[in-house]
């Protein structure tokens, strides 16, 4: 499925795989923000100090479910596994939703949510 997705958010998706941390962050624009687990992570640099300690420290993988576009953002599911905490998560895949919003080849958001089945 990754092979699917292209430009910056492949490039992203390559580089946590590979546990790349100057790959990953060389995907941000200088002022994005990620939300990640309800924290507002603002700027490069502490962007960079999360993927040191929180994707590559923990040897966070994606492995692509789905992709989809929604008006120019890209919506990306895929299932995590790494060497994080997951005692208190429910037994199974851990399938997390990534927002991303994509200017001029950078990433200048990325929204990481677990989802719950919707009653609707």
């Amino acid at each position: 499925m990754t092979n699917l997705l292209s430009g910056v958010v492949a490039d992203h998706i390559e580089a946590i795989n590979a546990f790349d941390t100057e790959a990953t962050v060389a995907t941000f624009s200088p002022d994005a923000y990620v939300n990640d687990n309800h924290r507002e992570i603002r700027g490069v640099d502490a962007i960079k100090r999360w993927v040191e300690k929180e994707i590559v420290g923990d040897k966070v993988t994606l492995d692509v479910r789905e992709i989809a576009n929604h008006y120019g953002d890209i919506i990306v599911r895929a299932t995590y596994d790494g060497d994080f905490d997951k005692s208190r998560l429910p037994s199974g895949e851990l399938i997390l939703s990534n927002y991303f919003s994509v200017r001029e080849g950078k990433i200048v958001s990325l929204v990481v949510i677990r989802n719950q089945p919707s009653p609707y």
